[in-house]
């Protein structure tokens, strides 16, 4: 280590205190390690025009501030973007282990400022060569960023800082401080300049928020497909259009029709066009999948030849805003949904049972109904206004018509020939029915032309034509 050189940002910190009149601002740290940084930024025409920023805690977070910001003084918002914890490390002349965590801190705060200053007022002009790619820390989009740069494009890596909690597993959450870091750290050692989105406000309100009221109705919603749909991707799609990139890739198993369509991926085990299904086609549009036609061993395989770090790291399974965190325990902490004992019935309304709350069942489910009987029993209805359960055999499960709620379509109604009605589910063959009745605008009542389990209320059905996506609607109740 360079003491010299350290204590040149410790003694003379560059632009502390510094408050420049319309830079976004972001900090790092805080209550959990005591160190914070704050840095300023202020972009104009593609260019860092002024910097500022302050820090507390340790003598490190303040040298790492000072590194950083002296490191991004006037430089083009794209070399800005490039700066990560290595080149402040490297600025202070090499920090110890013991001492990285507050370079870490510095490129946290430095990105998230980036970010919000390109979001807020980027006014690039449009580059043909230029693709944002969309990084979560995991190795899909690792690949889907290795892949968009032996394109011969000019990548950009962007990373959504969605959901903040203690409780969860931060190494198992794309979304969080964490996997934001390791995915920065991976569009650095690809060459690319990487900027931090902090969603978080937006994230609570236009997917937590009804996902939790989703439950408290009685209902299994599908975040994900509201998160894709309406917060995620049209963010990244905006700020691309900011940065003057001209698509957005991501690294979804997906592909696009000719016509514009969200398309099936070739290989059915990691398709994704279900969970992508809320995006509309001017979206889809802007949008590259360069996983679509590869598999999963495939994409280990490229990640290990390219020395990739992520290369056979593990998938989380649950929800980003779950991960190492059970629905229950979520449940209750973030709506109030508290264990509420009420009854388990089956189709003639007899009691056969005591559950723990309507909001820990869902339709479809069979295990942990905790129900003795001489054959299997299904969770067939939940109702939360009487907090009741209802269970039967699996044929009580079976329909063969589905309501939808808040339906949108990309192509006519006629062109509709099959539905998901959930992720991993086999498309079922189905008709879009014609008779309007009294249901409200966006409402549409599928038929089924074979029976189907377990069409679950909140969950999203997905329209096709072929393998393409022509829409989706939430599902509302059985006929």
């Amino acid at each position: 280590m360079d003491l010299a050189r350290f204590e040149e940002h410790l003694n003379s910190p560059h632009r502390r205190g510094h408050d420049p009149a319309g830079a976004d601002t972001a900090a790092a740290g805080g209550a959990a390690c005591g160190d914070l940084v704050r840095i300023s930024v202020l972009v104009e025409a593609d260019q860092v025009t002024a910097v500022g920023f302050d820090a507390s805690g340790c003598g490190a977070a303040l040298a790492a501030g000072s590194a950083a910001v002296s490191l991004v003084d006037g430089r083009h918002v794209l070399e800005a973007a490039r700066i990560g914890t290595r080149e402040i490390s490297d600025e202070l002349g090499g920090l110890s282990p013991g001492k990285l965590h507050a370079a870490d801190l510095a490129a946290d705060a430095l990105a998230r400022a980036l970010g919000a200053a390109v979001r807020r007022g980027g006014d690039s002009a449009l580059e043909a060569n230029r693709t944002l790619v969309a990084m979560s820390g995991g190795v899909d989009s690792a690949v889907a960023a290795l892949l968009t740069t032996r394109a011969g494009r000019e990548s950009v890596g962007v990373t959504l800082e969605l959901w903040r909690d203690p409780e969860n597993d931060a190494e198992a959450s794309c979304c969080s401080a964490t996997a934001v870091r390791q995915a920065r750290a991976l569009a650095h050692s690809l060459d690319m300049p990487h900027f931090t989105l902090d969603l978080r406000d937006e994230f609570r309100a236009g997917v937590v928020q009804p996902f939790l009221d989703g439950y408290a109705r009685g209902e299994t919603p599908n975040p994900c497909v509201l998160c894709n749909g309406n917060i995620r991707l049209d963010a990244m799609l905006d700020f691309a259009e900011s940065l003057g990139a001209a698509e957005l890739a991501t690294g979804h198993y997906a592909r696009r029709t000719d016509d514009g369509l969200l398309q099936a991926a070739a290989h059915a085990a990691k398709d994704q066009a279900y969970m992508l299904a809320g995006l509309g086609p001017a979206s889809v549009a802007r949008m590259r999948f360069p996983l679509g036609e590869i598999d999963k061993p495939q994409v280990r395989a490229l990640a290990r030849d390219a020395g990739l770090a992520v290369a056979d790291k593990r998938e989380s399974q649950d929800l980003c805003f779950l991960a190492g965190t059970g629905k229950a325990r979520f449940l209750a902490r973030h709506a109030d949904l508290q264990n509420r004992p009420g009854p388990i019935v089956d189709a003639t309304g007899r009691e056969v049972g005591r559950h723990s709350g309507h909001h820990l069942f869902t339709v479809g489910q069979r295990r942990g109904v905790g129900v003795a009987s001489t054959e299997p029993l299904y969770v067939t209805a939940t109702d939360a206004a009487t907090n009741t359960v209802t269970v039967g055999p699996r044929p009580k499960l079976s329909t063969t018509a589905v309501r939808l709620r808040d339906t949108v379509l990309h192509r006519p109604a006629t062109e509709v020939d099959a539905v998901k009605l959930r992720y991993r589910s086999q498309a079922i063959p189905c008709r879009v029915d014609s008779d309007s009745g009294t249901r409200a605008e966006g409402d549409l009542v599928l038929t089924l032309i074979e029976p189907a389990d377990a069409a679950a209320p909140g969950q999203a059905a997905v329209l096709l034509r072929g393998d393409a996506v022509a829409g989706w609607g939430t599902i509302s109740a059985q006929r």
